[in-house]
């Protein structure tokens, strides 16, 4: 990544869609002393996504695009980022697939946590693939960003295992689990940290 972190934390805006647990834990982390980037903007394409909350209770500008038109989406997007100075995106659960114009538009500053060991099961309902493929290990990726879906070069991985009677919600709770430690941990390695 070729930002530099000097004195100055990254300004960076976390993409969400839902809960919002990853937002939560990425704040919680952009707050140690250790954490190379501060979270200054909550973009989400959802009014009623529940991670808007963590918005008012730490105290971060929010904004809500439709994303009906992509392209004026992405346009206003591109605008809003520039106003706050927004140097690096981190994607948590942002059910939205953005530009190749877009993404050309922060080169390598654009993270993703993805519910799968890519590259096995890019895209939707990873848990259930992976079940019915009998896996025996699922787990979590972060990695960067690209024009082509959950396909960016890897970061970090973290592997769960798979019990006999695994189910679809069980499976998920565990990888969030270990989603919400290796985030912090891949934002570190991209600075080398």
């Amino acid at each position: 990544m070729a930002l530099s972190t000097g004195y100055n934390r990254v300004r960076t805006a976390v993409f969400i869609s839902g809960t919002g647990s990853n937002l939560k834990s990425l704040i919680k982390f952009s707050k140690t002393k250790k954490s190379p980037i501060s979270i200054n903007l909550i973009i989400s394409n959802n009014s009623k996504a529940k991670g808007l909350n963590y918005a008012k209770i730490f105290k971060i500008k929010k904004k809500i695009l439709n994303y009906k038109n992509k392209n004026l989406s992405e346009e206003k997007l591109l605008s809003i980022l520039k106003i706050n100075n927004i140097e690096m995106i981190c994607l948590a659960g942002f059910m939205k697939i953005l530009s190749k114009n877009f993404i050309e538009k922060f080169p390598g500053n654009i993270l993703n946590i993805h519910p799968s060991l890519l590259p096995k099961y890019k895209g939707l309902n990873t848990h259930k693939r992976a079940l019915n493929n009998k896996e025996k290990y699922s787990g979590c990726t972060v990695h960067f960003v690209n024009a082509r879906l959950d396909s960016g070069k890897i970061i970090l991985q973290k592997k769960v295992k798979i019990s006999r009677h695994e189910t679809e919600a069980s499976l998920a709770k565990k990888i969030l689990f270990q989603e919400h430690k290796l985030y912090p941990k891949a934002i570190l390695k991209t600075f080398n940290l």
